[in-house]
């Protein structure tokens, strides 16, 4: 959408609440509590104070209409879902990557269509492959250190 830089780091209950907004792109508070409101088992007022702390961060931008606010992302799904994945991926050692992804994949149910694209992008991946992936911890942070030489 935008290259300004918001605060991604979301919560899981705020990534609720956007799930909705990015399903629905231009919502009103009514909306969100009528879809979270089972399915959460959250009060009107919870949802309302989840609303206003995205629109703190930046993440949702809000806009009244006579009585009523309209909520819409200031960051696309796709975008937050990225960051989301970098920051994980961030936070274990470069040379798992390759076993995450594949448990992930393991355990996940894909179309055929997901299939034939991680297909072509594996295939595109190959031309860059390395022999081993360098570990990027520090010592003493994971056991690559162990295996070394």
């Amino acid at each position: 959408m935008s290259t300004i830089e918001f605060n991604t780091n979301i919560t899981d209950a705020e990534w609720e609440v956007m799930r909705v907004v990015w399903a629905n792109e231009r919502v009103t508070s009514k909306k969100v509590i009528s879809v979270l409101k089972e399915k959460m088992d959250w009060t009107q007022s919870t949802i309302k104070t989840i609303l206003g702390r995205l629109v703190e961060k930046g993440v949702l931008n809000t806009e009244q209409e006579g009585r009523k606010f309209i909520y819409t992302a200031n960051i696309e799904e796709k975008e937050a879902v990225r960051d989301y994945v970098e920051d994980i991926f961030n936070r274990i050692c470069k040379k798992k990557v390759g076993n995450v992804i594949g448990s992930i994949i393991e355990d996940h149910v894909l179309s055929f269509d997901d299939i034939d694209r991680l297909e072509r992008i594996l295939e595109m991946k190959k031309a860059f492959a390395v022999e081993e992936v360098d570990c990027n911890c520090p010592e003493g942070q994971c056991k690559c250190h162990l295996h070394h030489h």
